[in-house]
């Protein structure tokens, strides 16, 4: 991990540690509750429609092995 990333991260660790401002800490805890959106939402129908239909091949056994598919794309790897 990059170290300024790391000092920067210990820097608001100990801020956060000293602070008594509640509407602050507040603010603080609805910006991670954002932060934490789930990556399904984030994507197109068509994306979670592809998804889906690859789940439910898996669940049909319609599945391809990895050696068949390396076989296949043997020549661009």
């Amino acid at each position: 991990m990059d170290i300024n990333l790391q000092n920067k991260k210990i820097e608001l660790i100990q801020w956060l540690s000293t602070l008594n401002d509640q509407s602050l800490i507040d603010k603080l805890m609805q910006l991670r509750i954002q932060e934490k959106t789930d990556w399904w939402n984030e994507i197109s129908t068509d994306e979670q429609k592809s998804i889906e239909k690859g789940i439910q091949d898996a669940d049909n056994g319609k599945l391809t092995s990895h050696s068949n598919v390396k076989k296949v794309y043997e020549k661009w790897l």
